[in-house]
Order: C-alpha cells, then structure tokens, then sequence
C-alpha cells in the first residue's frame, strides 16, 4: 500500500514538474539581471526576426507600464 502510495505521490510531482511554465514573460525578461528586452528577445527566438520585434516591443511596453509616472504638473 504504502509503495503505491510513494509510486503515485512521484508520479504526480514529475506530471506537475513537466507542465510548469519555463518560459518567462516578457515584462520578466527584461528585467532579469541586466538583461535588456533586445537580449531577451534573442534568447527566446533566436532565428525568427519577426518574432523577436513583436517580443521586444511587448517586453518595452510592459516595463514602461511598471515605471512611475514621470509627469510634472505646471503650476499656475
């Protein structure tokens, strides 16, 4: 009983193990130790130039997204 129950608990944590995400997202990416948008990008599709571009540019968007707002209000 109890070696199916171990044989079943290590089947279960393999599953999970190999359905977790390893891909990071772009926002992630970008900001991982000095890497920029532009390195990860190549990282991720290293031979499709079109796919790098639409990466990049989301990986741009998303970091300005997570920048404070740099606005200045005039006074009058």
């Amino acid at each position: 009983m109890f070696k199916k129950l171990l044989l079943a608990t290590f089947a279960a944590g393999l599953i999970s193990a190999t359905t977790l995400p390893l891909q990071l997202a772009p926002a992630q990416a970008g900001s991982m130790a000095g890497m920029t948008c532009k390195d990860a990008a190549k990282a991720h599709y290293p031979s499709d130039r079109k796919m790098k571009r639409q990466f990049k540019k989301a990986c741009k968007a998303a970091w300005k997204a997570g920048q404070p707002s740099k606005r200045r209000f005039r006074r009058t």
